[in-house]
């Protein structure tokens, strides 16, 4: 027979660890066993099992049950708990049930082996559920932990619970059989070694149920010697009334003769009657003092305890009223700064203790943080008033000093002529000093706002106008400047160039393109730093980044990246509204001079624009930040602005003959070289560019091929070629601008069809026609019936043949003049004329075939001689 799992140490240990780590309280395993867990097929237990899950079912769960007990004071608890083995192999606690719950016992009729049973318990939660079936290895394992229970419910609950499905008697009989020693192995330090030890756990008491052995014993020895005659029931009835009269008659005599004991006895009797009647008076006496005493002492104890309550409430009162006391008397050094300190940079430090506790005080005496029977006293009401009148006197005192401190910070900085653009000089802005020295008062702006928000309305118009006077200035300055020391302006040719870089000297600018880069360097990023900078300094609650301070100069990509994209919160929409109206404030009127700086460099350079929309777009793409709206604004505007003036470029083409290829074709390749050079990153920004560009550059040159209609294919197909030439080595790299290469490739093409047989239509004009009146008269006739039509017999014919074909070699010399004329590329001029003469020949094929058809006996000069005519020519 297989080791029985109660005999398994090491599983009561992994038990004992188990429960161990989920309980705090240590408990006593006093048997553990493997089992297999089921479920009954009825939905309430009705005292009978349902659907046997034996251990080859695969709806079979393993599970170890341990019998455990816990002492708590003079009784011990009983516990049946349930174990499951976790990914590790590990035992954990899935379920316990209490001993003193179990009512009923039942073994499972329909498990042939009597191996299958089922505990019920009266307290579980929902007796809809059917209760779990346990499976055990063998019958005995199944009596072994069955009659462990029902022991220790003899033991502990002074009963054991209902039985179904099994014999107690035979179990009883089994316990006694299977109560034996066993032999145990435990390991020690050298080995395994052996010892003789009890077997608690199989040793069953039921004999305490019944009757012990040696009780058993005597019974069956008394009634082996007393011969009872059980089988003559008359005599036996004789006997037992001659037996009880003789005890009766015993018991008679036996009191006649200890009469005279009798009386002495009720003597006694009568005497120990008087006493106890004397000791009851006197008890009752006792008993009336005693009360009186009683009562006595629970008045003392009253008195006592009310004096001891009232001596510790008077303590306690004292301690809350010094803290209170503590929250309504003003320090004498913060009353000096509330009232009437002065707000200087050295007295500042004071300024914001004084303000922190003002606003902890307040906040103290709200009637939310205080004691409902404190926020009702007078000293309480009148000291929080005397805190709002305190709060009231140092805001308008710290308001009335910012809205003055603002302008004349400000006014310092429009007084010194260093920190503007001066002649021959471009000075880029520099508001570090200034943002230092606000910062300073950060902090106190914070406590206006906490304690009164209207406030901060005053304040932050102050600062936004008194800055929009700096940043106009500065800007107005530095754009006269720009312009002013340009060598564009001095010079009739513009050049193109591309943007200037971040880090490039500030100094005179070569190209209006140049110039417009150096103003959106220089000022974007300060815009968006003071954008950033207002949002934080004037308390908006809206989403700002750490480094919205930095006065360095930046990239567009690091001004763009230099502010959280996030969506501000429903909490902050409303500040966000505010802070754009602020700004609209503080920026207001710096874009007349962005304006004059794009139209300042259209008249110089119509062409400029194209850089300028790549400038704007890098810078756009790169602007991410929710608080720097306003700029976000002006780069639209500007934007918008420079396409609209690029579109107008046409315009200026139209009072001259154009010819040759149009100057912002070869400029559009430099430009797209020098942006390459820029990319960093991701490359959206750069494509995004060429696609607004390379559009508008078409339709400008559509626009300007239809101003002399007559020449609109030559003008499209040189600019076409020109711009594959210039962008053949890019268009392999870029994807964008190979899908524009090709366009350009279409468009050449057409132009080259279209302009082509416009040049073979002028010189072979009469044979072509003829052919298109042979072409429309088949759709109606058979071809031997169009030869005797009128204009179409075979003498209109030959008349047509000779007049096309005589003197054929002047006629394409004169085709290839006509090509010739009007082309400023002449590199085109070679493979036009390879298509020309290419696509003379299959139009000159089509025409033979249709001749065939038509006129089969005359003779016409064939596609081999015609081909041999233009290889010579």
């Amino acid at each position: 027979m297989a080791r029985s799992s109660a005999d398994d140490m090491e599983l009561k240990r992994a038990c004992e660890a188990g429960i161990l780590s989920k309980e705090k309280a240590p408990e006593k395993v006093v048997m553990s066993m493997r089992v297999a867990k089921g479920r009954t097929s009825g939905g309430t237990w009705a005292g009978k099992a349902g659907k046997l899950a034996t251990r080859h079912s695969n709806m079979a769960k393993p599970r170890v049950l341990a019998v455990t007990t816990k002492p708590k004071g003079q009784k011990t608890k009983a516990f049946l708990r349930v174990l499951k083995y976790s990914n590790g192999g590990i035992l954990e606690p899935a379920k316990v049930y209490k001993i003193k719950h179990l009512h009923k016992v039942e073994v499972a009729s329909n498990d042939p082996s009597g191996c299958t049973f089922i505990l019920g318990f009266d307290n579980l939660r929902s007796q809809s559920v059917s209760p779990p079936q346990w499976t055990m290895r063998n019958k005995d394992d199944r009596n072994r932990l069955l009659m462990c229970v029902l022991n220790l419910c003899k033991e502990l609950l002074g009963g054991i619970p209902k039985v179904v499905g099994m014999d107690i008697v035979e179990m009883a009989i089994w316990a006694k059989e299977n109560t034996t020693t066993k032999v145990a192995q435990a390991a020690s330090g050298d080995g395994l070694f052996d010892s003789t030890v009890l077997e608690p756990d199989s040793q069953v008491a039921v004999e305490n149920d019944l009757v012990s052995q040696a009780e058993e014993e005597d019974i069956e020895a008394l009634l082996g010697t007393y011969v009872m005659a059980i089988g003559e029931a008359e005599a036996f009835s004789e006997r037992m009334k001659r037996e009880l009269v003789a005890l009766e008659s015993a018991n008679v005599y036996a009191l006649m003769e200890t009469e005279s004991v009798v009386e002495e006895v009720l003597q006694g009797l009568e005497v120990a009657t008087i006493c106890v009647e004397d000791m009851d008076e006197w008890l009752g006496i006792f008993n009336i003092k005693l009360r009186h005493m009683r009562e006595d002492i629970q008045s003392i104890e009253w008195r006592n305890n009310r004096l001891e309550m009232q001596s510790v409430s008077n303590v306690a009162l004292g301690e809350e009223l010094d803290r209170l006391l503590v929250l309504l008397q003003i320090p004498p050094e913060y009353e000096v700064s509330l009232t009437g300190g002065s707000f200087d940079e050295g007295n500042m430090v004071k300024n914001i203790e004084a303000c922190e506790w003002l606003t902890s005080a307040i906040k103290n005496l709200e009637g939310s943080n205080l004691d409902p029977c404190y926020a009702k006293l007078r000293a309480v009401r009148e000291k929080r008033a005397e805190f709002v009148l305190l709060k009231c006197t140092f805001v308008r005192r710290a308001s009335e000093f910012l809205r003055n401190y603002f302008p004349s910070l400000i006014d310092s900085m429009l007084n010194d002529k260093d920190n503007f653009t001066q002649k021959g000089l471009l000075q880029r802005p520099d508001h570090a000093d200034m943002r230092y020295k606000c910062r300073t008062y950060a902090r106190l702006l914070q406590f206006i706002k906490s304690l009164d928000k209207s406030c901060m309305i005053p304040l932050r118009k102050a600062y936004c106008h008194s800055l929009n006077l700096l940043i106009r200035r500065e800007a107005r300055e530095y754009s006269n400047e720009l312009r002013n020391s340009s060598k564009a302006s001095k010079s009739s040719t513009p050049s193109f160039e591309g943007p200037a870089g971040a880090n490039q000297p500030a100094g005179i600018a070569d190209s209006p393109a140049e110039a417009y880069s150096k103003m959106i360097t220089a000022f974007i990023p300060l815009l968006v730093d003071e954008s950033l900078f207002l949002a934080h300094f004037m308390c908006f609650e809206v989403p700002t980044s750490d480094g919205s301070d930095s006065d360095e100069d930046s990239t567009p990509k690091t001004s763009g990246s230099s502010g959280s994209s996030a969506k501000p919160s429903n909490n902050s929409s409303a500040d966000l509204g505010v802070l754009n109206e602020c700004l609209q404030e503080m920026l207001d009127g710096i874009q007349e001079d962005f304006y004059a700086i794009v139209d300042w460099a259209f008249k110089l350079d119509p062409l400029s624009c194209i850089p300028m929309h790549g400038i704007t777009d890098r810078y756009i793409a790169g602007q991410k930040t929710e608080v720097a709206g306003y700029v976000s604004v002006l780069l639209d505007d500007l934007e918008s602005r420079i396409t609209i003036l690029f579109s107008r470029v046409e315009k200026y083409e139209r009072n001259v003959k154009q010819v040759g290829v149009v100057p912002y074709i070869p400029r559009f390749s430099q430009l797209a070289a020098r942006m390459e050079q820029y990319i960093t990153g991701s490359r959206d920004l750069v494509d995004q560019a060429y696609t607004k560009i390379v559009t508008i550059m078409f339709v400008t040159l559509e626009k300007i091929a239809q101003v002399e209609p007559k020449y609109a294919d030559i003008v499209l197909l040189e600019n076409y070629a020109a711009f594959q030439h210039s962008l053949y080595d890019l268009a392999n790299v870029v994807p964008t601008l190979a899908k524009y290469y090709h366009q350009a490739s279409e468009a050449y093409e057409q132009a080259c069809s279209r302009h082509i047989n416009l040049v073979i239509y002028i010189h072979f004009e009469k044979l072509f026609q003829f052919a298109r009146k042979i072409e429309e008269q088949m759709y109606n006739m058979s071809p031997e019936e169009i030869a005797f039509q009128v204009g179409m017999s075979k003498v209109d014919f030959r008349k047509m043949l000779k007049s096309s074909l005589t003197g054929l070699d002047k006629t394409i010399t004169a085709m290839y003049r006509k090509l010739q004329k009007n082309m400023t590329a002449e590199e085109l001029l070679p493979s036009l004329w390879e298509k020309c003469k290419k696509e003379f020949l299959d139009k000159y094929t089509t025409f033979l075939k249709l001749i065939a058809k038509i006129y089969p006996n005359e003779t016409v000069t064939s596609v081999n001689e015609m081909r041999d005519i233009l290889a010579n020519l």
